[in-house]
């Protein structure tokens, strides 16, 4: 049980007094900014992206339920690898360059991802009512999707990136 714990905790961010999901919202954003420094292409960067997001699904999915059912709670704040999950959606297929866009694009896509976690909109709210791991995980990939549309139209549309 402490494995699964450790593991849908993000090792230990989800156990953070104060906002456990806005901290393990961070790896994936943090990560995105230290792959784009490395002048990777957008094809290896939405890789290792999609790759981190669906290993913190099967996480999330396989051992979120253990972890419901030991803490009584339906979505308890120490399960992040959902957050994890969704905030990697936001920066696939984000093509950026130059450190200072990076930066921009890293903490849009970070406050993008929070605010759609944060306030669940419809439909996001409804995805919720999954069983066990599918509706603490779903809820949040879809809150990813929506920040990375968001994110997509600044940087095309509004050209702030």
């Amino acid at each position: 049980m402490k494995m699964k714990r450790l593991l849908t905790s993000c090792f230990g961010l989800g156990f953070m007094p104060i906002a456990s999901g806005t901290w393990g919202s961070l790896p994936a954003a943090i990560l995105f900014v230290i792959l784009s420094g490395l002048n990777l292409s957008i094809v290896w960067i939405s890789a290792v992206m999609l790759g981190w997001a669906l290993a913190a699904s099967v996480v999330c999915v396989k051992f979120a339920p253990a972890v419901i059912e030991s803490t009584g709670k339906k979505d308890p704040g120490e399960i992040v690898a959902d957050e994890v999950a969704g905030q990697c959606l936001v920066f696939v297929g984000l093509a950026v360059s130059g450190a200072t866009n990076i930066c921009i694009a890293a903490v849009l896509g970070f406050l993008f991802f929070r605010f759609f976690d944060i306030t669940k909109l419809w439909p996001i709210k409804k995805l919720e009512q999954l069983p066990a791991g599918w509706g603490v995980l779903c809820d949040d990939l879809l809150a990813g999707v929506f920040a990375a549309i968001v994110l997509q139209v600044v940087v095309r549309l509004v050209g702030i990136i």
